[in-house]
């Protein structure tokens, strides 16, 4: 008896020290050791977790001296996932550990992606796919906490004036102006190949947001044209692509016309069958190898037909 009164002592002196929000705070979010088997990775997670040498860098240091900064992750089903930490996680992973330490937080799926986006965005390296669908992903939640107008004829009242006015915040708290947060979205619309091209350097931003308005077919019958051509266009041919798709009249002979237009900066190419060189170098001699030796063997014929010059 005595000990149930102490009991009901203690907790009405924890509830008239503490606020009900901070007891319900208190309960919301703890920090733990988590089973790395535990923990899924955030759905369409658009950042990349890749094995650079900042990667070797994080194993090493958690090797050394553990997670420092704990990861976030919600309560998810049986488990848990992944909010910011997708990258602590793999290097507790190559470092051997079993757990990693956690802030474990209630969150709702729209309040999760705005942490996911906003914490992954302060890293140095972004590649322009990263950009577009984290910031895709981020401005659709906006809108969602705002909350969604209603619909007449299939077409939300203010939709533009809401989807702008989200853009103005977001590029508010973000590195990117308003048009240029609107040029990495478009990114999203294209194929996963040329997708890639921009994010190697080989597609401008620009073009690519030009190319993003083709069709599916389109984009693919553009691919197999600057892998045939080994080119790939430059703006005002992308803003002809994009015209020509406009107006219905895009197709493989036209894109392969506008390809091949010379591009008023553009270099003549040598190119000779790989086939012809093959035979002078062991198998599986990457491309770039095979040209710095071609380049050297040239040098050295260059300089000895000078010497017989000076003989003569």
């Amino acid at each position: 008896m005595a000990r149930s009164s102490a009991a009901g002592l203690l907790t009405s002196v924890d509830e008239l020290f503490t606020t009900q929000a901070q007891r319900d705070e208190a309960q919301r979010e703890t920090v733990r050791d988590i089973p790395l088997s535990e923990i899924r990775d955030f759905p369409n997670h658009p950042f990349q977790v890749r094995m650079d040498e900042s990667m070797a860098e994080m194993t090493e240091s958690v090797k050394q001296y553990g997670i420092l900064v704990p990861a976030l992750v919600r309560p998810k089903g049986d488990g848990f996932e992944m909010v910011s930490g997708h990258r602590r996680k793999m290097a507790c992973e190559l470092a051997g550990l079993a757990e990693i330490s956690c802030i474990v937080r209630d969150l709702t799926d729209d309040e999760a992606i705005l942490i996911m986006v906003d914490s992954n965005l302060q890293r140095e390296k972004i590649l322009p796919s990263e950009k577009a669908f984290a910031y895709k992903m981020k401005l659709e939640a906006m809108r969602r906490q705002a909350g969604r107008p209603s619909k007449e004829n299939g077409v939300p009242p203010g939709h533009h004036f809401l989807e702008g006015k989200s853009r103005e915040i977001l590029a508010a708290n973000s590195q990117d102006s308003n048009t240029q947060i609107q040029r990495y979205i478009r990114l999203t619309s294209l194929i996963r190949p040329i997708l890639d091209m921009v994010d190697e350097n080989k597609i401008a931003l620009r073009p690519a947001v030009e190319l993003s308005y083709l069709t599916e077919p389109e984009q693919q019958a553009l691919l197999d044209t600057m892998a045939c051509e080994d080119r790939t266009p430059s703006h005002a041919q992308a803003i002809k692509l994009r015209k020509f798709s406009q107006d219905g009249k895009l197709n493989e002979d036209v894109v392969l016309s506008i390809m091949q237009e010379e591009k008023p900066n553009q270099v003549e190419q040598f190119k000779m069958p790989r086939d012809r060189l093959s035979r002078y170098f062991p198998a599986g001699t990457p491309a770039q190898k095979m040209e710095e030796i071609i380049l050297k063997a040239l040098e050295l014929y260059r300089r000895r037909e000078r010497s017989r010059e000076m003989e003569r």
